[in-house]
């Protein structure tokens, strides 16, 4: 199995809004997206969608936009992103997606030999404008760090890999330490990926964490082809 990454893909089907207005990067989108990761993913590949899928505001609107994703080669691993307002109960959205797709949330799935946890993460301390209730989403996220991450130790052996997803990236602006790294730092996934951050150069976004690589798979930063992060086995249903 291949393993391939992006986040913030913005979907926007059922809920029409160009993306365009969040500058000229966009152009091409959604159509970019698909193109290029036909062109890179096989049946046989896992694709991690760290955030910001859609932006409807109901589940039933955002099947609509889930089912274009659906439709790609590869199977598919969910994230909730600060946009996803359509994202429900976790039994109900996974009662409801369409086959070959997963949803991680405080909690871990096994494919083969990998094993992939996450959470959505918030803006940190020290960010612009950080609120009291912005401090406690933040403690909040942390704990469903620590849960995902336990349950994620639970299925790990000596054969697999640990690869880790956040929405936001687990520092802020001065990349200072948070509780997510310290989290990061005590469970040592094998690998990080987060989205969240737009028009941002790769070489000035978290690239590693006490030698723990992170990635920026936001989709504009990546041209909107999905990056490939760890290659191995083939790919069996998640656990």
């Amino acid at each position: 199995m291949r393993v391939f990454a992006i986040a913030d893909l913005h979907l926007a089907y059922s809920t029409p809004k160009p993306m365009t207005v969040f500058g000229p990067q966009w152009a091409g989108h959604p159509d970019a997206i698909f193109e290029q990761w036909r062109e890179v993913v096989a049946p046989g590949d896992l694709v991690l969608l760290p955030g910001d899928l859609s932006w409807a505001m109901r589940l039933p609107e955002a099947l609509g936009d889930l089912a274009h994703i659906a439709e790609l080669p590869g199977t598919k691993v969910l994230l909730r992103g600060n946009h996803d307002y359509w994202w429900p109960t976790i039994s109900r959205l996974r009662s409801a997606l369409p086959p070959g797709m997963f949803a991680v949330q405080n909690d871990a799935l096994r494919f083969g030999r990998l094993v992939v946890c996450g959470t959505r993460g918030w803006i940190t301390p020290g960010s612009d404008a950080f609120t009291e209730e912005d401090a406690r989403i933040y403690v909040r996220e942390a704990e469903r760090l620590r849960l995902s991450l336990e349950a994620a130790r639970k299925l790990e052996t000596l054969e697999t890999r640990t690869i880790l997803m956040l929405h936001y990236p687990p520092t802020g602006p001065q990349f200072g330490p948070t509780a997510f790294t310290d989290l990061i730092e005590q469970y040592k996934p094998s690998q990080v990926v987060y989205g969240h951050l737009h028009g941002l150069a790769i070489e000035r976004s978290l690239q590693c964490w006490q030698g723990i690589q992170t990635s920026l798979v936001a989709a504009d930063v990546l041209r909107f082809r999905p990056k490939l992060i760890w290659a191995d086995g083939e790919v069996g249903s998640g656990e």
